[in-house]
């Protein structure tokens, strides 16, 4: 972008909207002018940068250059909102919610429990008219969210365009379903997940077969392919804002400003899930403590790691964090993060490990904060992940041929 004519143009409208006379004189004016363009130069110099790709071979590289061209562009965050905590903060209010009608399924499960899932079918795709062929993209939500978040929504919104039918996986016990045995969920234990996509693979066993997850989604979807290599219906996934490294996930939300705009509220939310289905807890876990918990390890440590068996909360942590479990990932995958997410530092980002698998991609912004990726001047519509999701999930259906050939 030529800075000169960004600077003609920034006075060229300042003369329209701001009077000479301000502050009784020209002063004022110059004054904005020259900070306007001082903004727009550091902007375009140190925000607003191309996203580093990272991939363990040149067939998925070039691949995603070529059918995902996204992952190579220059991101522009919101110019008015690039910061990690504003972005991450931001996202929830200021994007739009699109209109979705579910179909929702509960299926059981082994141990007698029962998981709520639920379907757009997207009946109405001029695509796909067939069904039993019409790409099914597999949805998980974050550690706290159902099918009615704002991203959910807007990723199945895009697939909607695209004529694919969508089903969102929700954790036990989080949509308003009962809980009907003492058992929730973790990022470690995969046995739902597989659950879930046998039950659906089973449905549609010749539909092309995707999956994306986000946040604690994304940390569930990587771990159930670093168990399960290439043994999966699957034929490729995307994650979005996941944390590599449980214990430096922690470490980053316990610091005093990350803790007060973000841990403690999801801790709370935490509570409030399990709290609706005490009476299934208490007799193997002390909920008045759970209840007493003040950050997200204090509550893996009191309720998550208990219930699943873990000798100690560090042993799960090392269980639940899915760099580990990268280099044995099977299927092309595309994992985005933003270098500046609180919720998954720069350092626990497993680069050197991704570079040893040629199924992962890590796309690495400089800005985007926690499933933000915010872009635009008043970002309604569509972010940055939005964009990445709809591009990959297209050149898988379409152009995914390609890859097994390469």
């Amino acid at each position: 972008m030529d800075l000169e004519m960004l600077s003609r143009e920034f006075s060229l409208y300042l003369e329209h909207q701001v009077r000479v006379g301000f502050l009784g004189s020209g002063v004022g004016l110059s004054l904005v002018l020259g900070f306007s363009v001082a903004y727009a130069c550091y902007y375009l110099s140190s925000i607003a940068k191309k996203p580093q790709l990272v991939t363990g071979g040149e067939s998925l590289s070039r691949f995603l250059q070529d059918h995902c061209p996204v992952v190579t562009e220059t991101y522009y965050p919101t110019i008015w909102c690039w910061e990690s905590r504003g972005q991450t903060l931001l996202r929830p209010f200021i994007t739009s919610k699109p209109q979705v009608q579910y179909r929702n399924e509960l299926i059981k499960t082994a141990d007698g429990g029962q998981i709520s899932l639920d379907w757009f079918d997207n009946n109405k795709s001029t695509c796909y008219l067939d069904a039993t062929t019409r790409p099914t993209v597999l949805l998980l939500p974050g550690l706290t969210g159902t099918s009615k978040e704002s991203y959910i929504l807007h990723m199945i919104q895009f697939s909607e365009e695209l004529g694919y039918r969508c089903v969102v996986f929700n954790n036990r016990g989080v949509s308003g379903e009962n809980l009907l045995t003492p058992r929730t969920y973790c990022c470690a234990n995969t046995e739902d997940l597989e659950t879930v996509i046998h039950h659906v693979h089973s449905l549609y066993p010749t539909a092309p077969f995707l999956a994306a997850g986000v946040s604690m989604g994304g940390m569930l979807l990587l771990n159930y392919l670093g168990k399960i290599g290439t043994k999966t219906p699957l034929m490729a996934a995307a994650t979005f804002s996941v944390g590599w490294n449980t214990f430096a996930c922690a470490e980053s939300l316990e610091k005093p400003l990350n803790w007060l705009l973000f841990n403690y509220y999801l801790t709370t939310c935490l509570q409030s899930s399990v709290n609706k289905h005490r009476h299934m807890f208490v007799k193997q876990i002390d909920m008045d403590h759970v209840m007493k918990a003040k950050s997200i390890r204090e509550f893996d440590k009191r309720f998550t790691s208990v219930m699943f068996g873990y000798r100690s909360i560090d042993d799960y942590y090392t269980d639940a964090s899915p760099n580990r479990r990268l280099k044995s990932v099977g299927i092309p995958v595309l994992c985005l993060n933003s270098v500046d997410d609180v919720f998954s530092p720069r350092h626990a980002i497993p680069i050197e490990t991704a570079k040893q698998n040629p199924n992962v991609a890590l796309v690495l912004t400089s800005y985007g904060g926690h499933i933000g990726f915010l872009e635009g001047i008043w970002p309604r519509q569509s972010t940055y992940m939005d964009r990445v999701f709809k591009q990959f999930v297209q050149a898988i259906v379409e152009h995914g041929h390609e890859l097994s050939s390469m």
